[in-house]
């Protein structure tokens, strides 16, 4: 089985793939780790900053990576923000059946009640050099996923963070 999550910075992608490693022991690639080592070892000329041509560069990878790893019959979990809308696309039925997608949103009604909460756990997985949290940006970072991925299993957390990670993760367990 593979697992894509993806998301708005800030949502919990990382703290997801984390707690899904620990109960299903399938290994995460993060998107962000991939991202940061062909910038820094040249391969690229994107920088962190380029989202928009990330998006295209790291996916030709990744989903090349999942396909291998569907034929090879390995599961795996894939987080990061650089999967794109159309992500469908790129697989035929024969790859789309092992593949379980998340997308974590929060609404704006969770942004405007858990603020400081949202900027207190942003490095509880990873210690981030730079962890700016703009309430503003993360508003309509939020709402351009839930409006990209309209028709995919969105995960909208709205009142309870750690329920809805809770639920999504025993979802996932009783799948595997």
């Amino acid at each position: 089985m593979i697992i894509l999550i993806t998301g708005a910075s800030h949502t919990g992608k990382t703290l997801l793939a984390q707690r899904l490693l620990e109960k299903i022991h399938a290994p995460y690639l993060s998107i962000d780790h991939l991202k940061m080592g062909l910038i820094r070892s040249g391969i690229t000329h994107l920088t962190a900053q380029d989202d928009d041509a990330l998006t295209p560069y790291l996916w030709a990878i990744v989903h090349e990576m999942v396909k291998t790893a569907i034929e090879n019959q390995q599961n795996l979990i894939v987080e990061g923000c650089y999967i794109p809308f159309s992500f469908r696309q790129d697989f035929d039925e024969f790859y789309l059946r092992d593949i379980r997608f998340i997308c974590l949103a929060m609404t704006d009604k969770f942004i405007d009640t858990h603020e400081n909460e949202i900027k207190q756990h942003a490095c509880d997985i990873e210690q981030r050099l730079e962890s700016i949290c703009d309430i503003k940006q993360l508003k309509e970072d939020n709402y351009k996923y839930i409006q990209g991925f309209s028709k995919e299993n969105i995960v909208l957390i709205d009142e309870h963070y750690q329920q809805t990670i809770d639920a999504v993760v025993e979802k996932i367990v009783q799948a595997a």
